[in-house]
């Protein structure tokens, strides 16, 4: 049987288009060490390749869209094409890279090839060297994205030993064959679907449960678009370019606020960039009154209520809308309401309910369900005016051909509509703010991110 997207993953491919590139990623930034090339770094990803079979495959359409796109063995597999290499110019500064970076994000993945490309940096201050990646978001969600690290990066100095890899590409399916498949899939839909349904909800009280939490998360859905506003200078008509910012702050400070004003630390992250949309908005003179918010969409992953584990899990996404107080001074107050709105979600169950629309939204027709995605991708707006990701990642240094990895920045894609989208992962007791900006709509990134480590030296300063 072909190895089909889901519903959620087909639904990246579909929302695509000449605007919005649907790719996340990360840059990162290594201290120097002797050995540590851009040749060595070439020679270890193609040993390690094959931990993430995913990555020499590429997807393949339904003829007649009679079914979700799959997953295929790309016959023609070119590492170097998927392997760049650039420089900067001297003296190297981070502001260089971010421009470089901006250039490399504007860019679509190519739909025949496999969907990644891994940029190798050179001419970094110092020494360093960079690595910036791009994978297509239908391939892997924020939390698994972490995880393909693996294919780079080792627990010591010392690189772990890599199995042989005689990979040998499947025979890539016929039109016809394809086609047949989504046949008979369709036709066997139905009693896949009350047999999935049973295997989660498990009895008929919780089934009337869930469908309940389901209802009522569509009418939340089309509440908050009623509610939505377009928030200027957030929302804005947007491009295919890109700019990217950074802000890299203390994990420790982030903690020793939760510790000192409760809550959680994916609380303390949403207060800061609260606080930073808060001070960005006045450096530009926008009007803030009391009851002026900021809609953002907060992903949650819900891989490990699943179960779902391995590079081929693909996506299993929930979300929240959060309301951010930007005109509130207080930061202790800023920080209070975010928290109260973190927490009555959770209570109400909506993610769950959100989640499971996206399964039932699976069961319409793929031209329907790619419509809708479009439609979501276009309109984002009226739903949201920022995107906010916070993703856990290692706690400890990990390293490259024994070169010490200084920096993990995540890469988050932008929605139409959308000027700025914001990444968070903690990496080695930082946390790491990345900012996607659309290149014309926010030519100012850099005083947001700014803003954001100002905003959490506010909320520091708050602390007894």
């Amino acid at each position: 049987m072909p190895d089909r997207l889901s519903p959620l993953d087909a639904s990246f491919l579909y929302a695509e288009h000449d605007t919005t590139a649907m790719h996340v990623g990360g840059v990162m930034t290594f201290e120097p060490r002797e050995g540590f090339d851009v040749d060595a770094l070439v020679a270890l990803i193609g040993r390690r390749l094959g931990l993430v079979p995913r990555y020499r495959q590429k997807v393949r359409e339904v003829p007649g869209r009679l079914g979700l796109p799959v997953w295929v063995d790309d016959p023609e597999f070119d590492l170097a094409y998927h392997v760049r290499r650039s420089a900067l110019a001297a003296p190297g500064t981070e502001e260089v890279l971010h421009e470089l970076v901006g250039r490399l994000l504007s860019r679509r993945l190519d739909r025949s090839r496999p969907l990644w490309e891994i940029y190798l940096v050179e001419g970094l201050a110092d020494g360093r060297l960079a690595v910036v990646t791009k994978t297509h978001h239908a391939m892997v969600d924020g939390l698994a994205s972490v995880d393909i690290g693996a294919v780079l990066l080792d627990l010591t100095p010392e690189p772990r030993e890599t199995p042989d890899d005689e990979w040998r590409p499947a025979r890539e399916p016929w039109g016809l064959e394809l086609a047949a498949s989504a046949v008979l899939d369709t036709m066997r839909r139905p009693q896949l679907a009350l047999d999935v349904t049973g295997r989660i909800l498990g009895d008929v009280r919780y089934a009337a449960t869930a469908v309940g939490r389901t209802v009522e998360a569509a009418l939340d859905t089309g509440r908050t678009a009623a509610r939505t506003r377009p928030v200027h200078p957030l929302n804005a008509v947007t491009g295919s370019q890109r700019r990217y910012g950074t802000a890299r702050t203390p994990l420790a400070e982030h903690r020793a606020v939760r510790r000192a004003h409760g809550g959680t630390v994916n609380d303390v992250v949403l207060a800061v960039v609260a606080g930073g949309l808060r001070r960005w908005m006045i450096s530009r003179g926008e009007p803030l009154t009391h009851h002026t918010t900021v809609r953002a969409l907060v992903p949650v992953s819900v891989r490990a209520r699943s179960g779902a584990s391995g590079s081929g899990a693909g996506n299993s996404i929930s979300a929240y809308f959060v309301d951010l107080p930007v005109a509130e001074e207080d930061p202790v107050a800023r920080l209070a309401a975010v928290r109260g709105a973190m927490e009555a979600h959770k209570r109400g169950g909506r993610a769950v309910g959100a989640a499971r629309l996206i399964g039932l939204v699976g069961l319409a027709p793929p031209v329907v369900h790619s419509l809708a995605a479009r439609l979501t991708s276009q309109y984002s707006s009226r739903l949201y005016n920022v995107l906010i990701t916070n993703v856990p990642g290692p706690p400890r240094p990990l390293y490259a051909l024994g070169a010490r990895m200084a920096d993990m920045f995540p890469v988050v894609p932008l929605a139409g509509g959308q000027a700025v989208a914001i990444g968070v992962t903690s990496y080695d007791g930082a946390m790491h703010y990345g900012l996607t900006a659309d290149r014309d709509a926010m030519p100012d990134v850099a005083v947001l991110a700014a803003a954001l480590r100002d905003s959490l030296a506010e909320l520091v300063a708050t602390i007894p």
